[in-house]
This record gives structure tokens, C-alpha cells and sequence, in this order.
């Protein structure tokens, strides 16, 4: 990739947040997963973090089997409905992003002690890492 490319790349996502794609403006999204729990590690010792909570993991589940078996009578509508509850998800997803970013930004303005921000910076800059490289199938 040239210069150019990755400066104009860069350029359209300056300013792009969780919080903007999911159309919150600082509410606190339930049953998410906070960005000080993680799972157990890979055998790269990467975190393997839950992106939902295992209620919502159910219920995306449950929702999506429901389609698979409505694909033989109504395979239109098991199309429609996978693409509503994949946009669901997503948006779900922006949502926790979000949420975790406005817990950090609550942080910041009460000045807790470095050591503790940066603690919980490198959490979050790790579980932005791990969804990040499940996009990319990395």
C-alpha cells in the first residue's frame, strides 16, 4: 500500500467511533462484557475475550438456528431475517465498544492515578486488538 493510500485511509477514519456507529450517546449498555474481564489465553497467550455477554451469545444462537430451519419454507425471508439479526449484532457489538469507551473517558475526568488508567487502557487496547483480528481472520 502506498503512502498516499494508507494517509487517505487514515484520513476517513479519523474521528470514526464505536459510540458514532451505534448511535449512543453515553448510555450504559447492559449485559456487556467490561473491558477488565477476560477469558483464558490462546496458545499465543492472546486473550480470547467474549464480545457478548453468554445471555446475549444464547439469544444471537437460538435466533439464528430459528432461521437456518425457516430457510426451507421461506428461504427470502430466512435471508432478511439473518441479515436484520447480523445488523443487530453489529450494532450490539458498537454498542458494548461504546459503552467501555465511555467507562474510560469517566475515568479520565476523575483523575484516577495513572497506573490504574493505564492498566485499564491496556485492556481495552487489547480487547480492541483481539476483535479487531477476528474481523480480519487474522
Amino acid at each position: 500500500m502506498s503512502e498516499e493510500q494508507k494517509n487517505k485511509e487514515e484520513q476517513r477514519d479519523a474521528g470514526l467511533t464505536t459510540a458514532a456507529l451505534a448511535g449512543v450517546g453515553g448510555h450504559t449498555a447492559a449485559g456487556s462484557v467490561s473491558a477488565s474481564e477476560t477469558a483464558t489465553g490462546r496458545a499465543n497467550d492472546e486473550p480470547v475475550v467474549p464480545l457478548f455477554s453468554s445471555d446475549e451469545t444464547k439469544n444471537f444462537r437460538a435466533r439464528w438456528d430459528a432461521i437456518q430451519v425457516g430457510f426451507v419454507d421461506e428461504p427470502r425471508r430466512a435471508v432478511e431475517q439473518a441479515d436484520s439479526l447480523v445488523a443487530g449484532a453489529m450494532k450490539r457489538l458498537a454498542e458494548i465498544f461504546a459503552d467501555e469507551r465511555t467507562k474510560l473517558e469517566g475515568q479520565w475526568d476523575r483523575g484516577n492515578s495513572a497506573s490504574t488508567a493505564t492498566e485499564d487502557l491496556r485492556i481495552a487496547l487489547r480487547r480492541y486488538r483481539s476483535f479487531f483480528g477476528r474481523l480480519l481472520s487474522v
